[in-house]
């Protein structure tokens, strides 16, 4: 094509390219650090003029677009720009997009008319994007726009342009080596030779445009081209234009030559035969013009059909759905940070280890909270079957789950069921037996092996887990577990259910030593601490109704959510397992920031019969059973074979141990010596 001397100038605008790996980043962004603050944020973009013919006139952003201090890729030019993140679709649709370009434009001119254009080229790339992002559905909404000024055109034209195609071979080929080997090009420079066959051919920036246009050589203005249409220069021409009128018009005598640089390979060298070489003439009277008044402002993109309009990208589909559901989670949660709870530690809660011991009613109710918290390592134990009585009550198993044969094991099918629920769950399940005290397991060479295998396996979990969840069905099922986590402090969250009551508390961790042995004076009092008989066999001589947890269906659901939130909470507390109960309002409230999700309780103590909720608090026992330090010596000295000692005596063994047996004694010989007095006697 060939161009009419006068003919106007034309220009082609961007066309935005935006990586996926940019909406991934404003994702985090906007969960973890812009939160609710829709401010502008610097992000940077890139363009090249290193293509084939043809190509759009393109501009990108990536995924390390937040990060202002990186370098763009080998052969392309830094954009600056500024991002404008809404937080309703609302808020995107009615922002005021005139006002937002013509403040843009602002800050272009400022660049322009002040010279810091000519140090930091730059600055004529500037962009700003606008954008709403849909984090429940992983759709996005957007609309670029690239600031430029109307009316440069105007001023500015045509005399003649030349592909540099016409140029002799030799020409173009020092003119490739020249800008190639030019460290400094910034999108924007100089381009200095003597003569008509182009020898001694010298790139400069900007700055250096009064040396050059001193010396007597002849030269070009050289702007990168992103545009690869052969007669049409790219957007940026616009501005570069203004900042020659506005700084150097008048000292310029002939006419302007802008070399629109266009590379690309050729038998694998670099080469500018694609290039634009144009000649334009201007008019000095307009110059003043420009002084003081900025011209008006253009450059909203329009969309895929060339209307005015933002764009929209759907990433769902593109996704892998488990980490849609994984950052959906992530999601619920981080939203609690951006107004409610600002201090709370997600990362603690998604990295804690929980041990489940028990996958029935609580467990499976008790599993699924946590699974609402974030936490994403979960370990159910139990040795039981899914029976047909379980599925309505029990919220991980189906009725598929039910077998005439038995059923399949309660752990496992829990845990697949998790993994199902929410595929980013590490859930474990695992079929072990806890032994009892009060249920003999010397009847033979085999049942005793097993139990010993049975105590080393639950030591191991409890070792690997920091919060142990003891969600059984009957009493002496605790105590192993009480006993172990205790020597080995760890938290414990115990939740036990009546036919209309529940109980829902905190084990003591004792955090007043390195040494686990140390004693603690303010240790918190375990499931057995108020217990004044050891552990036995509980469903011995008991009806149906008596071995089965028989309570109102509600009573399991609020036991497990409140056992849930406990855990959460205690975790949240700089003290963790250690803290100590704020029984006292004023005290509470002096010390409020330690407490990001409340009060935190020792036990919780709930009666649906009539719908009360008790927080008492007491401390740990010195003859418990379960946690006392007579007990915990013991353990410690003789390991499996106290233990074994435990599981084959009766009850009174226990209480020997800890001195139970000798406050009954002291308890009955006291009563004896009570004097019964009738009415009329006095003493």
């Amino acid at each position: 094509m060939s161009f009419e001397e006068g003919t106007k100038l034309q220009f082609v605008p961007f066309s935005s390219t935006v990586s996926p790996g940019f909406w991934y980043q404003l994702v985090d962004k906007k969960l973890n650090v812009f939160k609710l603050d829709d401010s502008p944020k610097e992000i940077n973009g890139f363009y090249t003029n290193f293509k084939t013919s043809g190509m759009p006139c393109q501009h990108n952003i990536e995924f390390d677009s937040f990060d202002t201090n990186n370098a763009p890729p080998s052969l392309c030019f830094l954009s600056p720009g500024v991002l404008f993140n809404k937080n309703t679709i609302e808020e995107f649709k009615e922002s005021d997009k005139k006002a937002l370009l013509e403040s843009q434009a602002d800050v272009l001119w400022d660049d322009i008319k002040s010279g810091r254009a000519i140090s930091d080229p730059s600055l004529l790339c500037r962009f700003m994007l606008l954008t709403f992002a849909d984090l429940k559905k992983y759709q996005f909404y957007y609309w670029f726009a690239f600031s430029a000024f109307l009316q440069i055109s105007d001023h500015f034209k045509v005399k003649s342009a030349t592909p540099m195609s016409e140029f002799p071979v030799e020409t173009l080929e020092n003119l490739a080596s020249a800008v190639t080997e030019y460290k400094e090009n910034k999108g924007f420079f100089l381009l200095s030779f003597d003569g008509e066959n182009k020898n001694d051919i010298q790139c400069h920036s900007l700055e250096d445009f009064k040396t050059v246009n001193e010396s007597g050589k002849k030269y070009w203005f050289v702007f990168s081209d992103p545009s690869g249409l052969n007669n049409y220069p790219g957007w940026l021409l616009r501005n570069f234009l203004l900042l020659i009128m506005l700084h150097w018009i008048k000292d310029i005598k002939d006419d302007i030559n802008v070399l629109c640089l266009r590379l690309h390979n050729s038998d694998g060298k670099k080469v500018i035969s694609n290039s634009l070489l144009l000649k334009l003439k201007y008019c000095h009277a307009e110059v003043d013009n420009y002084s003081s008044n900025r011209p008006p402002a253009v450059g909203w993109e329009k969309n895929k059909t060339n209307k005015l309009r933002p764009r929209h990208v759907d990433l769902a589909e593109n996704m892998d759905p488990k980490r849609l559901a994984e950052s959906a989670v992530d999601l619920n949660l981080k939203l609690m940070r951006w107004r409610l709870m600002p201090s709370i530690d997600l990362d603690k809660i998604s990295n804690s280890k929980c041990l489940l011991l028990g996958s029935g009613t609580l467990g499976c109710n008790v599993a699924r909270a946590l699974l609402g918290w974030g936490v994403k390592n979960i370990t159910l134990l139990d040795y039981g079957k899914v029976s047909f009585s379980n599925p309505v009550r029990q919220s991980l198993f189906e009725f598929t789950d039910c077998s005439t044969s038995g059923g399949r094991p309660k752990a496992l099918a829990a845990a697949e069921r998790l993994t199902k629920i929410f595929p980013g769950v590490n859930a474990t399940g695992v079929e072990l037996s806890i032994p009892m005290p009060g249920h003999p397991v010397d009847t033979n060479e085999k049942t005793l092996s097993k139990a010993k295998e049975d105590v080393q396996k639950l030591e191991e979990l409890i070792d690997t887990h920091n919060a142990v969840f003891l969600l059984m069905d009957s009493r002496e099922s605790r105590w192993l577990p009480t006993l172990l986590c205790s020597a080995k402090g760890r938290l414990v969250i115990n939740a036990a259910l009546g036919f209309d009551s529940y109980l829902i508390m905190r084990h003591g961790v004792d955090t007043s030593s390195e040494s686990l042995g140390a004693c603690a004076s303010h240790k918190l009092g375990c499931y057995f601490c108020n217990d004044v008989v050891a552990p036995g066999n509980s469903i011995r001589d008991r009806t149906l109704d008596q071995q089965c947890t028989v309570s109102r269906p509600g009573v399991s659901m609020i036991a497990s959510a409140l056992a849930a939130e406990l855990f959460v909470s205690v975790i949240q507390h700089k003290d963790e397992g250690g803290c100590i109960p704020q029984e006292d309002d004023e005290a509470y409230y002096d010390n409020k920031d330690e407490f990001p999700l409340g009060k935190i309780p020792h036990q919780i103590r709930g009666f649906l019969s009539h719908y009360q909720t008790l927080l008492p608090t007491t401390y740990s026992f010195s003859k418990c059973t379960a946690c006392s330090e007579l007990v915990l010596d013991r353990y410690r000295s003789n390991k499996v074979d106290f233990l074994l000692e435990v599981f084959n005596s009766p009850p009174k063994y226990l209480e020997d141990v800890t001195g139970l047996t000798q406050l009954h004694q002291e308890t009955a010989l006291a009563e004896d010596e009570i004097l019964e007095l009738s009415d009329c006697e006095s003493i």
